[in-house]
């Protein structure tokens, strides 16, 4: 399975201009390469081809006086800036047909010099490599310091070189990866994910939620104030959009370390793992939007499941219609209703249920039937012998009309 490895990069400043230079000419691809499209589909004339863009953005432009400067960075990045078009043009096809799944791609946009993250990609064609006094070997930019908090477990393929909006560099590599099964666990564990808790596990253990984005709110609100009263266009206001910039990424930095150290200690601690099918996107629409987006539910489940591939456990996902609160995990019997206010309700069976610890167990539960379903257990009817009136071989009829007997 192919991972992505993310780290760190300090450059010099001559590096940063370099790497400015170059995610501006990427950027000036890529808006060449849609605006030529666009233009041919408004006079009418046949969509334009890979090869062709290729030829006229990159190889005819930089015989030109306008885009001579193109040829400053390395052809790499070039090229990979119109894969990324093609790519966005191929989704955005595909999602016109109905073929591709899952939300709809929209049409490629241009790109702006203004955007909060830049990157650039270098392949094995670029010959980036590592050197012996471990940097990263950049083509026409140099060789960048990396602070390197893990080895790499394999030869990288590519290499993107990212600016984040806090100014920020990184090097994130795509390295092919063997599955490193753990040491089978004995049980298996339903998640209910919620707001008041984060996660409540069908063992009864319930796992607080840090609010991260809550708890810095009065430091981001200070500095959007700052922001506010800076004159557009200062420099006062570029250091103050960096401050912002700086805070929100600090809350979802401390996010996604709490999510990665939590998923690593279920997976650890499960063979299998099964969780609900929420729609994140439309409870965003909710008044719970900001509680939502803080708990970053998709990004845990994201993490859950390639961290399940990768060291040999199982994930499994359950229909977000499946009534995992209102169902008793006692009797089976489904409550009529069940409103938020209710944490904890009484079966007719007898049964005295924790809202949330319930859901847990109704998800394990069902998570269970559906993985022995996959595993070939029998879901449908066997084969019934049919009657014996029908068993009976009818004459064809092109033998009827001809006279021809069949036997």
């Amino acid at each position: 399975m192919q991972l992505r490895y993310n780290f760190r990069l300090y450059p010099s400043p001559g590096q940063r201009q370099s790497l400015a230079r170059a995610f501006g000419c990427a950027r000036t691809v890529f808006n060449d390469g849609l605006r030529l499209r666009q233009e041919a589909r408004e006079n009418g004339l046949p969509y334009v081809s890979d090869g062709e863009l290729s030829k006229r953005i990159i190889t005819e432009a930089k015989k030109t006086p306008e885009r001579a400067w193109l040829g400053e960075v390395s052809a790499v990045v070039l090229q990979q800036a119109l894969t990324d078009l093609n790519t966005a043009y191929r989704n955005f096809f595909a999602s016109l047909s109905g073929k591709r799944k899952g939300p709809k791609a929209a049409a490629p946009r241009f790109r702006s010099r203004k955007d909060n993250r830049q990157a650039i990609r270098f392949t094995k064609n670029a010959r980036f490599a590592v050197t012996a006094g471990r940097k990263l070997r950049l083509p026409k930019i140099g060789d960048v310091s990396v602070r390197w908090s893990r080895t790499l477990p394999s030869e990288p393929s590519t290499v993107t070189v990212i600016k984040d909006a806090a100014g920020r560099y990184f090097a994130s590599f795509v390295v092919e990866t063997s599955g490193e099964p753990l040491p089978e666990a004995g049980g298996e564990v339903g998640i209910d994910l919620g707001l008041t808790h984060f996660a409540v596990l069908s063992d009864g253990s319930k796992v607080d939620n840090p609010r991260f984005l809550r708890r810095a709110e009065r430091r981001l609100r200070k500095a959007q104030q700052a922001l506010s009263r800076k004159a557009k266009g200062s420099n006062n206001r570029t250091k103050a959009v960096v401050k912002v910039a700086r805070a929100h990424a600090k809350v979802a930095d401390t996010r996604r370390d709490w999510a990665h150290k939590l998923s690593t200690q279920v997976i650890r601690d499960s063979q299998a793992v099964y969780v609900e099918n929420l729609c994140v996107s439309g409870l965003g629409r909710t008044r719970l939007a900001k509680s939502v987006h803080d708990a970053g539910w998709s990004q845990f489940t994201t993490m859950l499941e390639y961290k399940a591939r990768r060291y040999g456990r199982y994930f499994g996902k359950i229909d977000r219609w499946f009534p995992s609160s209102k169902l008793c995990s006692a009797c089976g019997t489904i409550a009529t209703s069940m409103p938020l206010n209710v944490r904890s309700w009484t079966c007719p069976c007898g049964a005295v249920h924790d809202r949330d610890v319930n859901a847990a167990i109704n998800i394990l539960a069902a998570g269970r039937a559906e993985r022995l379903n996959d595993c070939g257990a029998q879901v449908r009817p066997g084969p019934v012998p049919a009657p014996r009136s029908e068993a009976v071989t009818h004459p064809k009829p092109h033998a009827q009309q001809t006279g021809i007997s069949v036997l």
